[in-house]
């Protein structure tokens, strides 16, 4: 047997390839839509991909499972358990669909299809057995977003992300009874988790890429709890992080069937008299360093430097659909384009150069940094509105007095309950997310500020501090 983990640090995001190596026959588990990479790695070993799967409708990436299929003539599997409303409505074109159960083959390995609800209605985990060795038990877990190294996945993210009122006390019940199937594993049954550190689909999740299920069943804080269910559902609820606002489109482009790609097109190289003359309503990405967008950027520019973030807050921030012209390095732009198709944004238009933004003569803007000593002078006379992007968690720990809450990463939601009369002053904990706040909340008319010391020089410096319960 031959498994190989493919793994995306942007997104902690793991997808995995395994094959018989006997007959050559490979499966691909929870792909991203640049599927490029699945096909070279076959290739390269002499397999042939003959099935891909999918753990569950995810929320965090546009899957990729329909386009590997449509490159290789792969079969499909999908889940089929689940309530009516969160059904693959893209299955009808071939998917074979799986209840708790049922099993197929890959050449001499077996995969055993586990209904596992809790993360979502029709979350399913594949127990994998290598036959091809005489095994009768399995030696692995696809466990998707149900179990992973340290966490377990989080039960509320229908309700958070999605807006499906009241279903995250359902879901955590849900969780808490799936879990009760480790039971029926020997402990040395390995982990194979959809997600690692950094992802928003947990909260403590290991940065260990893989676990075994008696690790878990020792050390992993939410296994500790099943033996009592109102405590295992109150810790599985607290702490989540703020889902990013484009978990609710990744959802429903995967039941729906996330759109084909064809061959990336050449992007246009363009001016800055053609991008400032154009008809369209351009968003303009910049992806330079703050120091640099700090100093000068033009109007209506997003902050969107090549970190982490970089997905989360194009998706984030940009209208689906809406043309997106970069500021990128030519050599940059192939890993940009890759980024933002891994969460559906296809809308790129063209780049420009970033030199040109202080070499084109287009006017440009600055947004005016605050210092604490500043911040506390203005803030006693109540002349700004304060507004803090961090995570909910974070603000109800503790937040600069009078403090609007608006997270980061769903800001769009806010922006209609933020007050234009008053210059806003940004800031979380210690600069990054509310850079990005601020250069949206500046293209959205706002008068901005940003206080780039945040929280951390603010309890610091001694300033006061109010907490919510």
């Amino acid at each position: 047997m031959f498994f190989r983990l493919l793994y995306y640090e942007v997104l902690a995001q793991a997808s995995y390839v395994v094959a018989c190596e006997t007959t050559g026959e490979a499966l691909v588990v929870d792909p991203t839509r640049d599927v490029d990479r699945y096909i070279e790695l076959a290739h390269r070993h002499g397999f042939r991909i003959s099935a891909v799967t999918e753990t569950h409708i995810h929320a965090d990436f546009l899957s990729g499972t329909r386009q590997l299929a449509h490159q290789t003539g792969a079969t499909v599997y999908l889940s089929g358990a689940g309530t009516p409303e969160w059904q693959y409505s893209w299955a009808s074109e071939g998917a074979i669909l799986l209840h708790n159960g049922d099993a197929f083959r890959v050449g001499n390995m077996l995969l055993t299809a586990l209904h596992t609800p809790g993360h979502t209605p029709e979350h399913l985990c594949f127990a994998v057995t290598d036959r091809g060795r005489g095994a009768t038990y399995p030696i692995g877990v696809f466990t998707g977003d149900f179990l992973f190294v340290g966490d377990v996945g989080r039960p509320d993210l229908l309700e958070s992300a999605v807006g499906e009122q009241g279903k995250a006390q359902e879901a955590a019940h849900q969780l808490f009874e799936s879990l009760q199937i480790l039971e029926t594993f020997p402990e040395f049954v390995q982990v194979w988790p959809g997600h690692g550190a950094g992802s928003a689909c947990g909260k403590a999740l290991g940065a260990i890429p893989q676990s075994t299920i008696g690790y878990e069943r020792r050390y992993n804080p939410a296994l500790q709890l099943l033996a009592d269910r109102e405590r295992f559902i109150a810790f599985v609820l607290s702490g989540q992080p703020e889902p990013p606002l484009y978990f609710a489109r990744m959802k429903r482009l995967n039941r729906a069937g996330p759109p084909l790609l064809d061959n990336s097109p050449q992007l246009h190289r363009m001016t800055p008299r053609e991008l400032y003359s154009s008809q369209e309503e351009l968003w303009i990405v910049d992806t330079r360093p703050w120091e640099l967008f700090h100093r000068a950027h033009w109007e209506g520019a997003l902050f969107a430097p090549l970190t982490r973030a970089f997905p989360t807050v194009v998706a984030s921030y940009v209208p689906e659909g809406a043309p997106i012209v970069l500021i990128i390095s030519e050599d940059a732009l192939p890993e940009a384009i890759r980024q933002l198709i891994r969460v559906g944004v296809d809308s790129v238009v063209g780049f420009v150069r970033p030199e040109e933004v202080e070499q084109s003569g287009i006017p440009v803007v600055q947004i005016p940094n605050v210092t604490f000593d500043e911040l506390a002078v203005l803030w006693r006379r109540e002349r700004i509105a304060l507004v803090d992007v961090r995570n909910h968690d974070e603000y109800r720990a503790g937040h600069i007095p009078g403090a609007l809450h608006a997270p980061y990463v769903r800001l769009p939601e806010y922006v209609k309950s933020l007050p234009r009369e008053a210059e806003v002053v940004v800031y979380c904990q210690s600069g990054e997310r509310s850079a990005y706040a601020a250069a949206f909340l500046q293209r959205g008319g706002f008068r901005v500020r940003l206080y780039p010391g945040g929280m951390s020089e603010w309890l610091r410096r001694g300033g006061e501090v109010e907490r919510i319960g």
